[in-house]
């Protein structure tokens, strides 16, 4: 599994113009699920999220959980992370999971997510055309890997 995750003062998607998932200060990450990611994948990445201290504390370092600055999270499904564009101009996306295996485990991530938050976690809708909007705040970027084991 793979995302990458920004740190944003407010972030939306649409579908169709319409919003599907709108956070204010929190994260916007982009999920991608690997052909040989497990639930496993989804339980380490949602736990490392959840955990990971990118928000300001009192003396603005960088110290807090999204849970601890009271942040949300919008959470898009994103297959593309796992484009494969070695060889000539068109990216291949053989190693993306296929959706019968993808949507089980990014719903799990959600759920996961939720649980580990204490909160509800807003979310994109799988397999559709979204219109992604945010706010980079920082800007902080960060790419988190689930190591593929199959």
């Amino acid at each position: 599994m793979r995302c990458v995750i920004q740190r944003v003062k407010h972030a939306r998607v649409t579908v169709d113009d319409d919003v599907c998932g709108a956070i204010g200060n929190g994260l916007l990450v982009l999920l991608g699920v690997h052909e040989h990611d497990t639930a496993e994948s989804a339980a380490w990445l949602a736990h490392k999220v959840s955990n990971l201290r990118i928000f300001p504390n009192a003396d603005e370092k960088m110290n807090l959980s999204v849970r601890d600055f009271g942040g949300r999270v919008l959470v898009v499904s994103q297959f593309t992370l796992y484009a494969d564009a070695a060889k000539g101009f068109r990216p291949s996306f053989i190693q993306a999971a296929r959706p019968e295996l993808a949507l089980p485990l990014y719903e799990s991530f959600v759920k996961l997510l939720e649980d580990g938050l204490g909160s509800t976690v807003e979310t994109g809708r799988f397999g559709a055309m979204m219109d992604v909007e945010l706010v980079n705040w920082g800007p902080v970027t960060i790419l988190l890997d689930h190591p593929v084991l199959g």
